[in-house]
């Protein structure tokens, strides 16, 4: 496994991955992302922003990188700056397929992308990803795994990823959607030749959205490495927009929003690794703090209020913009 290497880590923050969701391509659904980017988005604009963030995550203590082929140019991002830095090898890179990215470079497409989990998709998307990231990749993960994904059931895909495991590739899934718990458990029936066949679950859990918890508490017992996404919800947990139970303890800690959200995944047994969704190198540096956020019992109880309905969760975030 990979993620071995962060065992051998020893700075606070090797927890704390960084994902490329958000610079990899001009358009996406966070809140406060026009104040974040600005208007220069151009392509040249948005891979050296996310250099800086790369070189800046890494100087930090960050060892897990995330993009997808569905974030615009992240795997290209992220390869050119592997590239120019050859000597960086305590890393760990994961990427995930199954949505294709049909945006064009645009903020106001009609589809931003297009979800396939066929066998078909997945060698074409294994092809690409393999021309700009080849042996730097250590993690393929499908992409946003639900209930009634064909990836569960596809006998044929199983078999490829299998091969592509026995060739020293670990295979992962993502979930999203209010049926996560579902999926998770799903996903670790999966075997080949009487093995589990997936290694890593990356899952949305966050102060409003926890129903997940459970089912990855189970994925961790069974030996995944559990990686958590969306920690900020989408920047509905980051000031301006955070709730005021989430303002009154960050005021305590004399932290931030991002720091204390972030926080309160660290803090969960079964979370190998949380990601930043950073834009910018101060909101970086801010969410990195979580590690050292300690957050006492009555904080904790003044923040599980914020739990909300997982529906009434995907539903608002079904309805958030693309910017």
């Amino acid at each position: 496994m990979p993620f071995a290497r962060l065992a051998t880590a020893t700075t606070p923050t090797c927890h704390i991955g960084f994902g490329l969701a958000a610079v990899g391509r001009p358009g996406y659904i966070n809140l406060g992302r026009d104040e974040d980017l600005g208007e220069t988005r151009s392509v040249d604009a948005l891979r050296t922003r996310t250099h800086e963030l790369l070189d800046a995550a890494y100087a930090q203590g960050v060892r897990y990188f995330d993009a997808a082929r569905s974030y615009g140019r992240s795997e290209e991002f992220l390869a050119d700056w592997l590239n120019a830095r050859p000597d960086i090898d305590d890393i760990v890179v994961g990427s995930k397929w199954g949505y294709t990215y049909t945006a064009a470079w645009t903020t106001d497409a009609e589809k931003h992308e297009v979800k396939d989990h066929s066998l078909q998709t997945y060698e074409r998307q294994r092809a690409e990803t393999d021309a700009l990231l080849g042996d730097r990749l250590d993690l393929y993960q499908i992409h946003s795994v639900t209930p009634d994904s064909p990836a569960l059931t596809d006998k044929d895909l199983h078999a490829r990823l299998a091969e592509a495991a026995a060739q020293g590739l670990t295979v992962g899934f993502s979930t999203s959607g209010p049926a996560q718990a579902d999926a998770i458990r799903a996903a670790l029936a999966v075997t080949v030749d009487g093995e589990p066949l997936f290694r890593t679950v990356q899952s949305t859990y966050n102060a409003l959205e926890t129903s997940a918890a459970p089912a990855l508490a189970e994925a961790h017992d069974a030996g995944l490495t559990v990686i958590v996404k969306e920690g900020m919800a989408n920047g509905r947990l980051a000031d301006p927009h955070a709730p005021d139970a989430l303002k009154a303890v960050a005021d305590e800690t004399s932290l931030g929003c991002d720091a204390v959200a972030l926080a309160l995944i660290l803090r969960q047994p079964w979370a190998g690794v949380v990601l930043s969704g950073a834009a910018t190198t101060v909101q970086l540096a801010s969410n990195l703090h979580a590690a050292v956020v300690d957050l006492d019992e009555d904080q904790l109880e003044r923040l599980a209020v914020l739990v909300e309905e997982p529906g009434a969760y995907w539903e608002r975030r079904g309805q958030l913009p693309w910017h």
